[in-house]
């Protein structure tokens, strides 16, 4: 028996045997078979997976890792441009231990056999375009790090995250995820890394996370949260990293977080925290970073501060703080950036200020500051953006600043400082914005040697400069001078028709003489050009007229004398001009800027009028009174020549004036009577109402008609305002290299119409797919430009309304081309504002279009230049998702988890850049419209930064000024 019961143990051992090897090779086969499932449903344009064929061991695969037992044990596919949904099959490996799909364009919801992967510790599925919710379910026992993050997943935090109770790592930062975080959470006792940043959670912070005592890491900002920041998060001793930025919390900082000794970074800005600083935060010796900045906490900043020996970064801007800056922040030696602006400081800077520190950004402008800007404050050798603007600062500027080499933002306007730039100061070989306007600054400037090759902005103004002006700047990248309201005298320079970047020239209000220079001309980039409040003789060049972009031309209160060039009037990009209080004589041009010219802007003038429709003040040319006895002799010798002569020029001219007037007309294709209205001579005379009606319908189509292209748009079917002629005639009216003219408008009963000039182009969305940085950069510019000129220099101002990117063309220049419309035309609310996603969120409210919607549209545009996204996709769930997942992108700044994967090769010549332009869409996008800077100063920062290196120590946050 014993005999018996021996083989049939040896037997069964041999049968488990068996079973075993046969199952290894089965699961090997499986495993084989997963893979090329896995490989099947995704695309694959880099040829990442070209060696995933059979007759390999997948063992050798490139992304496949396996364990001693030729299992797969690590699947590694990250930031290979693979797309497609994710199939089941990536948690059926029973042995797979890390899974890191990140960086890639997957899509689709998250399997729901998640929790399939018993042996899985690492899964890595961010930046990619996953949607839907979070995985339910059961858990995965073993897993130590999960990252969802970047994607568009929704819903809310599953109850269970509870039962995930070895996970070290959780990241659902920029996602849509909604609703509150569960107490749950707290049963994951061994959780370091907590990122729940950028989504659209709301409720309080709970409570329950002062029960995680291994978190290093809490990063909760751009979210809804609300209510006071939990006493029991300074239970969290091991905590190194708190970010709780941008939500709506309220209260007090807590004194318990004074207890968090590990604690080197604490983020709280843009909340509504009120009160004190906390003397217990001064404890925190480790303290590397600490940004309180945008709440309204008042107060005095004590002098503990200096017992943050480590500290790098203090930002405090803009709260209700009070008093004098410590002296204490003058002994942290590793002191970089100080940001105190927009507060109610007093007193004087600390007089060592800079000398212990390592300084490299400044900024304590808009406070009540006296006193004189201390010599040390560049002895680091390393400042770069000095901001003091708007305080009351006396004295002379530093001579230690002329020999700050590393300066390059420079703005010291709006203060009392004395005496004159020293000849280093003019020497500085960084510097590209320089404002020390607003000052008692005296002296000539012209006796200096100004050698500033990266100078790009310069202002001088409301000061006491005087003397002849500097024939250079030592600079060809000047794009903004002003010099007005001093007293210099002499003659304008020829040279400065070398400056070929120059946009805006002002010289105003000084004492120059002698004639405008011709080579002014040679500024072809000139938008504004203010010579008004001089002494200046001759006639106005005409080759001002060949100036492509002027826009702005103000002449008044001078000597000059002649005739208008009648070519001014067809500079179809002037829009406003001034040429009052001047000698100017005989007619003014009746075309352009000139229509509508308001009579302040030519009164004390010897001048007439020939327009039919008189707004200038001015008599008609015909019924003055020719007093001069030798012109009655003349006109009588002459008579029947000038007559002849002037009868064909009325003739040309109201038969010009008879072709724009509005026409009423009766189609002969659907028999309603049209108005129509041209704002083009020679469209009217090559474009019937016909061939408008009968190009079909619009948007897309486009019509050669007598050698004219013209791009339709009709609006059937809707009630046309009262003000339909009023409105359409302040844009047919406009003359922007980046804007779409409007060359006619029709009216009927049953809707309008718009014709446009044709632009050879693609709207922004299809012509962004295959665009460089340096194109998108010249793109934002452009819109940037139109809005600056809609905004800033039409009278009354016009707003776009819907700035999506159907609106921009892009040309083949890649010039941005802007297509206006009636913001009232094609409304879908009771308000009558368009309902659109480029609209700012102010708009929902009813409170109207206005120039800050504009700018919030800008934004969006910016954002979708930088990273391929766009607001209107359905992932993004709520309207505003997309600003806060990019909120939350600029923060990390991970700039090759957020640019559009098109720019990544030329991110890394452009960083900088490319994360100033996100600071500026993040500005742009500003919830509350005032927080939104204006078009004027968006289009100065793009037209600057572009070609500089500004913020280029890679900070997370910059000052806006």
């Amino acid at each position: 028996m014993a005999s018996i019961g021996s083989k049939l143990c040896d037997m069964s051992i041999m049968f488990l045997i068996v079973f075993m090897l046969f199952y290894m090779q089965q699961c090997k086969c499986s495993e084989l078979d997963l893979l090329l499932s896995m490989k099947t449903s995704m695309k694959d344009p880099l040829g990442s997976l070209h060696d995933w064929i059979p007759s390999q061991s997948f063992c050798n695969w490139k992304g496949v890792v396996c364990d001693d037992s030729s299992h797969v044990a690590k699947i590694e596919l990250s930031g290979k441009n693979l797309s497609g949904k994710l199939s089941e099959t990536i948690f059926n490996f029973p042995y797979v231990e890390s899974i890191d799909l990140s960086n890639n364009q997957l899509y689709g919801e998250i399997p729901s056999n998640f929790s399939s992967c018993l042996a899985l510790r690492f899964l890595n599925l961010s930046n990619n375009n996953f949607t839907g919710a979070l995985p339910q379910g059961s858990t995965i026992p073993l897993l130590e790090t999960l990252d969802l993050s970047n994607n568009m997943i929704t819903g809310k935090i599953p109850k269970n995250i509870g039962l995930f109770s070895r996970l070290k790592v959780v990241d659902f930062g920029g996602n849509v995820l909604v609703g509150s975080i569960p107490k749950s959470i707290a049963n994951i006792s061994s959780l370091e890394f907590l990122t729940l940043a950028s989504n659209q959670l709301t409720g309080e912070i709970p409570r329950e996370l002062g029960l995680m005592k291994k978190l290093k890491l809490i990063y909760m900002g751009y979210n809804n949260f609300s209510g006071r920041i939990p006493e029991e998060i300074g239970e969290l001793t091991s905590l190194y990293h708190l970010d709780l930025v941008y939500n709506n919390l309220t209260g007090e900082i807590p004194l318990s977080l004074g207890n968090l000794t590990n604690l080197r970074y604490l983020f709280l800005y843009i909340n509504k925290l009120t009160g004190p600083i906390p003397i217990s935060l001064f404890n925190l010796k480790k303290m590397v970073s600490l940004d309180l900045s945008d709440n309204f906490l008042s107060g005095e900043i004590p002098e503990l501060i200096s017992q943050l020996h480590n500290l790098e970064v203090l930002q405090l801007f803009a709260n209700n703080f009070t008093g004098r800056i410590p002296n204490a922040l003058t002994s942290l030696p590793h002191l970089q950036v100080l940001q105190l602006w927009s507060n109610k400081l007093t007193g004087e800077i600390p007089y060592d200020l800079g000398r212990y520190n390592n300084l490299t950004i400044l900024d304590l402008s808009t406070n009540n500051l006296t006193g004189k800007i201390p010599e040390s404050i560049c002895y680091s050798g390393h400042l770069f953006k000095l901001i003091l603007f708007s305080n009351s600062l006396g004295g002379e500027i530093p001579a230690s600043l002329s020999h700050c080499k590393s300066l390059q933002r420079v703005r010291l306007q709006n203060n009392q400082l004395t005496g004159e730039l020293s000849p280093e100061f003019t020497k500085l070989p960084l510097v590209y914005f320089l404002d020390i306007s607003g000052n008692n600054l005296s002296g000539p400037i012209s006796e200096r040697k100004w050698d500033m090759p990266a100078l790009q902005m310069l202002n001088l103004a409301r000061n006491k400069f005087f003397g002849t002006l500097p024939e250079s700047f030592g600079s060809k990248n000047l794009e903004n001078l002003d010099l007005a309201e001093n007293g210099f005298y002499g003659t304008i320079p020829k040279n400065i028709g070398q400056l070929s970047e120059l946009m805006e020239l002002k010289l105003g209000s000084n004492k120059l003489s002698g004639e405008i220079p011709d080579e002014l001309s040679s500024c072809r980039k000139i938008v504004s050009l203010d010579l008004s409040h001089n002494q200046l003789s001759g006639q106005i060049p005409t080759s001002l007229s060949e100036m492509p972009v002027l826009s702005l031309l103000d002449l008044s209160m001078n000597e000059l004398s002649g005739e208008i060039p009648p070519d001014l009037g067809k500079v179809e990009s002037l829009v406003l001009v001034n040429i009052s209080h001047n000698h100017f004589r005989g007619n003014l041009p009746s075309t352009g800027a000139f229509l509508a010219i308001n009579s302040s802007a030519v009164v004390g003038n010897q001048l007439c009028s020939r327009g039919d429709e008189i707004t200038s003040g001015l008599p008609p040319c015909k019924s003055l009174k020719k007093s001069s006895v030798w012109w009655f002799f003349l006109t009588c010798l002459l008579g029947i020549l000038v007559l002849l002569v002037f009868s064909a020029l009325v003739v040309v001219f109201i038969q010009r004036r008879r072709e724009l007037k509005l026409k009423k007309v009766e189609s002969t294709q659907d028999g309603n009577n049209w108005e129509i209205q041209f704002f083009d001579s020679k469209a009217s005379k090559s474009i019937t109402l016909d061939d408008i009606l009968g190009i079909g319908v619009s948007y897309k189509e486009f019509s050669e008609i007598s050698n004219t292209q013209i791009f339709v748009k009709k609006l059937m079917n809707v009630n046309i305002p009262t003000s339909f002629w009023t409105n359409i005639q302040e844009l047919g009216n406009i003359r922007h290299p980046n804007v779409v003219k409007i060359l006619a408008a029709c009216k009927s009963e049953k809707g309008g119409i718009l014709v446009y000039e044709y632009v050879e182009g693609k709207d922004l969305r299809e012509a962004i797919r295959v665009m460089s940085w340096e194109r998108r950069q010249k793109v934002a510019i452009g819109i940037a430009r139109a809005l600056k000129y809609l905004h800033c220099s039409c009278s009354p101002s016009i707003f776009v309304g819907d700035l999506s990117p159907r609106k921009v063309i892009v040309d083949g220049k890649d010039e941005a081309r802007l297509r206006l419309s009636l913001p009232t035309m094609g409304f879908t609310s009771s308000k009558g504002y368009c309902s659109t996603a480029y609209l700012g969120p102010e708009i929902s409210e009813y409170k109207g279009i206005s120039e800050k919607s504009d700018i919030y549209g800008f934004g969006l545009l910016l954002i979708e230049l930088l990273t391929g996204r766009n607001p209107t996709d359905a992932e993004f769930g709520k309207r505003e998702s997309i600003v806060d997942w990019a909120r939350y992108c600029y923060s990390e700044c991970h700039l090759e988890t957020w640019v559009e994967p098109i720019m990544k090769s030329d991110a890394v010549n452009n960083q900088n850049k490319i994360v100033e332009m996100m600071n500026v869409a993040l500005q742009c996008t500003a919830s509350e419209p005032a927080a939104r800077p204006c078009a004027s100063d968006v289009a100065k920062t793009l037209d600057s930064f572009v070609r500089s290196n500004s913020c280029g120590l890679g900070l997370k946050r910059c000052s806006s000024v």
